[in-house]
């Protein structure tokens, strides 16, 4: 997965004064999941992008374009 999607996302939750587990409710994944996103180990679905940005409150596009830059 493309590093500047994983530090979009951290930087997004913690800008939000979030925490890995209030994310986790909000979007309904595990910690774990959302941890291997914010690292990188794994790629979120298109679906999962869309809750994201939801759940952070930024356009889906924003997401999306950290995907295809990789």
């Amino acid at each position: 997965m493309n590093v500047e999607l994983a530090n979009q996302l951290k930087r997004l939750r913690q800008e939000r004064n979030m925490t890995l587990e209030d994310l986790s409710l909000k979007v309904r994944i595990g910690v774990a999941k959302l941890e291997a996103y914010e690292t990188g180990a794994e790629k979120p679905s298109t679906q999962t992008l869309l809750k994201l940005s939801n759940a952070l409150e930024v356009p889906a596009s924003n997401l999306m374009d950290g995907l295809t830059t990789a």
